[in-house]
């Protein structure tokens, strides 16, 4: 295991979303952090023992963890071969794919496929509404209502939010997801505290 010192600190912590559904992703599991940006929540289960990519179109944020993590540049708006997007990756390769505060629509085939049998997506963005606030305004930034319970299927949804909420003293609309591969029932983990 490695402290937090012997890496750049990224710039806000972990979200609480992904904090509260950590418990699901064991030590040693496959985990991606999609547009990853200083990949503050690769880092979270790098620490705890996971085997984790971190994606981005620039992946400098990450650069300190080659070596210790697979760190990939790559353009995720990029168009495919074929149907879809350009997604290096087969399907199943994760045990987790975390995404928070991005966006693109044409991305989520891919990542619903990339999870694996028994593992989990942790989605968290911005939603409509948030224009009111702030960016994201455009609304090809932001989700519709019901958005991300409808990109998510075929997983089984264990957990789903939208609303508005308060972080670093800023309200924020937002909507998050846990969904797994699987039918099985899993232990969830208590609520969030407030932040």
């Amino acid at each position: 295991m490695t402290s937090q010192s012997q890496h750049p600190a990224p710039a806000l912590p972990p979200s609480g979303w992904i904090r509260r559904f950590s418990s699901l992703i064991p030590p040693g599991s496959r985990v991606i952090d999609v547009a990853c940006g200083r990949g503050r929540h690769g880092r979270l289960f790098l620490d705890s023992g996971c085997d984790v990519t971190f994606i981005d179109r620039d992946p400098s944020g990450v650069a300190d963890l080659t070596g210790r993590a697979t760190v990939i540049a790559h353009d995720l708006e990029m168009p495919g071969d074929g149907p879809g997007m350009s997604w290096p990756f087969p399907p199943g390769a994760f045990d987790a794919v975390i995404v928070t505060n991005y966006l693109h629509r044409p991305l989520f085939p891919a990542l619903i496929e990339a999870v694996s049998p028994g593992g989990i997506l942790l989605y968290e963005t911005f939603a409509q509404g948030n224009e009111h606030f702030g960016r994201p305004r455009n609304p090809d930034h932001l989700l519709r209502a019901g958005e991300l319970l409808e990109r998510t299927y075929p997983l089984q949804v264990i957990a789903y939010e939208t609303g508005t909420v308060c972080r670093n003293g800023e309200n924020r609309v937002i909507s998050r997801i846990a969904a797994i591969r699987g039918e099985t029932p899993v232990l969830l983990p208590l609520a969030e505290p407030c932040d």
